[in-house]
């Protein structure tokens, strides 16, 4: 579980987080859904700890992660694991030295037992036989489940996804939603996604939070998100609808 407190963040006297107050909750996708601007991307990384923010509190279960001096939070950093938007693949290591990176920096694991658990990682995201080749060498489908393996290595209670479909078609966003989902459950890990794709939200968001000009403005379920009269909302969706549907017929062509 994790707990935003009043979070407040500026940039340059300007306010980008406004007062935000939300429970992201373990074993369940949680999904932060806005326009390009909203603040959504702000908020995910001030939540993990790339931002600093000038009031407010971010409790990962019962300690203020925040508050924490640097050699602290590197330690809890061993508990997160992050997809960065494109993966972030090394591009001159092999696909097994990018999922062992994690291992090389926080653990003290002999070279075979990291070779095992990087080997149960490309198992559980169905990708072997790869550990040699590197990311130009595979397709885009499977540089991002190499990204997953990499971001559960660790075995994370909390799990950041940053635009995790973002590059992808919409079959492969698909199976890349489902395995997050899967692995959510199976890790029983808190998991945050910051998405603008409409599918992932009704495909997994089992909570969703949505920013407009970075204040939380709208808070609910898949289940509900087509019932609500939030205008900014209901002008996102329809947006997000129809870009999606425009990306569609370029892939068809």
């Amino acid at each position: 579980m994790i707990e935003v407190r009043n979070v407040c963040k500026s940039f340059n006297e300007v306010m980008v987080l406004k007062d935000i107050n939300v429970l992201f909750e373990q074993g369940k996708t949680n999904l932060i859904i806005g326009q390009s601007g909203s603040g959504k991307t702000v908020l995910l990384k001030s939540i993990v700890g790339l931002h600093d923010v000038e009031r407010g509190e971010i409790i990962f279960d019962d300690i203020v992660f925040n508050k924490l001096n640097f050699k602290d939070k590197k330690e809890m950093r061993k508990q997160i694991g992050m997809l960065f938007q494109g993966g972030a693949l090394f591009d001159s290591s092999t696909v097994e030295e990018n999922v062992m990176y994690p291992l090389d920096m926080f653990t003290n694991l002999s070279f075979t037992d990291k070779q095992d658990r990087v080997n149960e990682c490309l198992k559980r995201v169905n990708i072997i036989n790869t550990n040699k080749l590197y990311p130009a060498e595979i397709s885009g489908g499977m540089q991002k489940r190499v990204a997953i393996a990499r971001a559960i290595a660790l075995n994370p209670k909390y799990l950041f996804c940053d635009e995790p479909n973002s590059g992808l078609d919409p079959q492969t966003a698909i199976l890349i939603d489902k395995l997050i989902e899967e692995i959510t459950e199976e890790y029983n890990m808190t998991t945050i996604i910051n998405t603008h794709d409409m599918n992932s939200v009704m495909e997994m968001g089992e909570k969703v939070i949505f920013i407009y000009k970075g204040e939380k403005w709208w808070e609910g379920t898949k289940n509900g998100i087509f019932d609500t009269e939030n205008k900014e909302l209901n002008n996102f969706i329809f947006a997000s609808k129809l870009s999606q549907k425009i990306r569609d017929l370029k892939n068809r062509t």
